[in-house]
């Protein structure tokens, strides 16, 4: 997982485009007819099982083709070979890309990486595997990121990258008086049954990557604040700081 590409505004609006093109009544029907079918469909297949004529089948199909949604190949359907054969039919067949838009944004991907990094190993405490896994996934990320900020970057600037990266993976953070609060849980709905065990991978996680980053005189807490993450960050300096200063 560590590398893997964060979904970013670019990623989502191509997700949100491929299922818009789902939204016409009769590529669904193609595309279901596809999905079914056990290898690659003409267009003459496609447009008898939709209900529609060849040429609007044809449209749609190389719609869902534009998007992603289908592959094509190339190959002559009536086993005749030679000349007078005639050219090879322009076949379709699912492409295989997931599609999927949830907001606010979740990852599930991500939680379902690291618990298996964790658990994977047999024996000791499953909960303390995940976390160093989750911490491992962090100082990646902030190592990173840290190489493409170089060695002269202040305090601030590694905190606003730290903002960045968690933005990136869906935790939504917001900096307030100097205080990072990560306002979204992407594991929402695993958080809600496993408490302990994802606010300890969150905390985890979010320790790595600062590390990574290379952050100084930070401290990470569990401060679980309804209708937000669990964790929030605070630059010691202003933990110290007088009140009212």
């Amino acid at each position: 997982m560590p590398g893997a590409d964060p979904i970013d505004s670019e990623a989502a609006a191509s997700q949100i485009s491929a299922i818009a093109a789902l939204n016409d009544p009769s590529r669904r029907a193609l595309y279901a007819y596809l999905a079914q079918s056990p290898g690659a469909v003409g267009r003459d297949e496609a447009a008898s099982a939709a209900g529609i004529s060849r040429e609007l089948a044809a449209f749609h199909l190389d719609k869902l083709l534009e998007e992603g949604l289908l592959d094509v190949e190339y190959r002559r359907i009536t086993g005749r070979t030679g000349p007078g054969a005639g050219r090879p039919a322009k076949l379709y067949r699912p492409s295989g890309r997931e599609v999927r838009v949830v907001l606010p944004e979740r990852r599930y991907d991500l939680i379902a990486h690291l618990m298996a990094e964790g658990l994977e190993k047999p024996g000791g405490d499953a909960a303390a595997a995940v976390g160093r896994a989750a911490r491992r996934f962090g100082e990646t990320l902030g190592a990173e990121a840290r190489r493409q900020l170089g060695r002269r970057a202040g305090q601030s600037r590694i905190l606003e990258t730290a903002c960045g990266v968690l933005r990136d993976y869906g935790f939504d953070p917001v900096q307030q008086s100097g205080e990072i609060r990560l306002r979204n849980c992407p594991f929402e709905a695993i958080a809600k049954d496993h408490t302990v065990l994802v606010c300890g991978m969150n905390l985890a996680l979010a320790e790595g990557l600062l590390a990574g980053l290379g952050a100084e005189r930070v401290e990470v807490r569990l401060d679980p604040v309804p209708g937000t993450c669990c964790v929030a960050v605070t630059p010691m300096d202003r933990k110290s700081r007088p009140s009212g200063a």
